[in-house]
């Protein structure tokens, strides 16, 4: 069985973009977590995956004697070793946008990923509304996301951004869970796609693991001295 090695569910964005990718479309694996105690060389973490990745990050994908980092180059192992799951669109348009998209969101959207870091436990709708007010490239990053959320589900008619599920709601999901957290402002159409991607039995499940880790690691979250 393949071996899928993960951070702490709570702030580890990239290993859930995996993780609920393989889950969702129902390919087993064996979930082996690391924890985030540190990023440093010297840490216990980056002492563990160096002997897994060579880049010493998470998610990394192990199969058999095969190593596979990087969300995308996962997502594309998977889907060519179960092509009937049919994880990018069959439509060669329709698949082709999917890959630009997500390949978008592995390169860009900095703001947001550096203002507003995922934090599944908490409710910070104060740091969201400060975000939003003081840091222009959150609300332009929140605008991109609106624009290609709608064209999407306009294109497709959803009820997810082509249709039925695929590995651009899997590498959105994460973003779906800066927006709850942060309590940023979207127009309607665009709520109640985060609130589809939320309900996927895959992100509940993450969601479940996330809040019983109880975890609490400063260096994640610079905005609260405690839990």
């Amino acid at each position: 069985m393949m071996k899928l090695y993960i951070g702490n569910k709570n702030y580890s964005s990239w290993s859930m973009r995996s993780w609920v990718l393989l889950t969702q479309a129902g390919i087993p694996f064996e979930e082996v977590m690391v924890r985030f105690d540190a990023f440093t060389p010297d840490s216990q973490f980056k002492a563990t995956m160096r002997k897994v990745s060579p880049t010493a990050k998470v998610p990394v994908l192990v199969d058999g004697d095969l190593v596979v980092w990087d969300t995308l180059a996962i997502a594309e192992y998977v889907a060519e070793q179960f092509p009937e799951k049919a994880l990018w669109p069959t439509d060669k348009a329709a698949r082709a946008r999917a890959r630009s998209l997500c390949a978008e969101m592995h390169s860009g959207f900095a703001g947001l990923r550096s203002q507003c870091p995922m934090n599944i436990e908490a409710s910070l709708p104060e740091a969201g509304a400060l975000a939003w007010r003081d840091q222009p490239a959150v609300r332009a990053d929140v605008a991109r996301l609106v624009s290609m959320w709608q064209q999407c589900l306009q294109t497709s008619g959803g009820p997810l951004l082509f249709g039925s599920f695929s590995a651009a709601d899997a590498t959105f999901a994460p973003v779906c869970m800066r927006l709850v957290t942060y309590a940023l402002p979207l127009p309607d159409d665009v709520q109640a796609y985060v609130q589809r991607v939320c309900a996927l039995p895959a992100v509940q499940a993450w969601i479940d693991g996330a809040l019983a880790e109880q975890d609490f690691l400063d260096f994640e979250e610079p905005y609260r001295l405690h839990r």
